[in-house]
């Protein structure tokens, strides 16, 4: 239901939202913080998970850090590797990660984990932890809330898909139990067209 509806309004998506980040200053020292703090300790390589197209990775990889982006969209992938060609990009699920434990020293998860079950989320999390260095980080994006809202139409398309607000305090309890360290915890007000508050969190394994 997700990729479906993501395909489908991919190429909209690429195009309304390929300079959101300029328009959004919070959430760019968010993402500069965060590229710090892996190179500070020597990391190098990034995995955006849920990339959409690209935007987020090429932002990272502008920051120095070598960043493989995933997202269960086909169309959203197409894009990415059209946009930015010397980036990796390759299909794939937060559930089910194709890469090696321990491989990457960062992951990204900029908003893509509102689309997860809340009971799902579990999984994720250990997905991450595998993939992760020891010492490795994690950046979770999403908005803030406890309900399941359904999207019905979407960038200018009919579309059929669930997005999941989520709140900080579970998601960091969440984090807690799969052995993350949470590290950062950050809440801001909705900006532009947003309607819920937005919520940005920072964990070590």
């Amino acid at each position: 239901m997700t990729r479906t509806a993501y395909d489908a309004v991919a190429h909209s998506y690429a195009e309304l939202l390929r300079d959101e980040l300029s328009h959004k200053p919070l959430d760019r020292r968010l993402l500069d913080t965060f590229a710090d703090m892996v190179s500070a300790w020597g990391g190098t390589r990034v995995l955006d998970a849920g990339c959409g197209p690209g935007r987020v990775s090429e932002y990272l990889h502008g920051h120095g850090l070598t960043t493989v982006g995933i997202d269960v969209s086909a169309t959203m992938i197409d894009i990415a590797r059209r946009d930015y060609p010397a980036l990796q990009f390759d299909v794939g699920s937060i559930l089910d990660v194709n890469l090696a434990g321990g491989s990457v020293e960062g992951v990204v998860a900029w908003y893509s984990i509102i689309h997860t079950p809340p009971k799902l989320l579990t999984v994720v999390f250990a997905e991450f932890w595998r993939v992760l260095a020891p010492g490795g980080l994690l950046l979770l994006s999403f908005q803030v809330g406890d309900e399941r809202v359904r999207i019905e139409h979407a960038y200018g398309h009919a579309v059929a898909y669930d997005v999941y607000r989520l709140s900080p305090e579970e998601i960091s309890d969440k984090l807690c139990a799969n052995g993350f360290q949470v590290e950062v915890r950050v809440l801001r007000a909705p900006t532009g067209s947003e309607l819920q508050p937005q919520a940005y969190v920072v964990a070590r394994k």
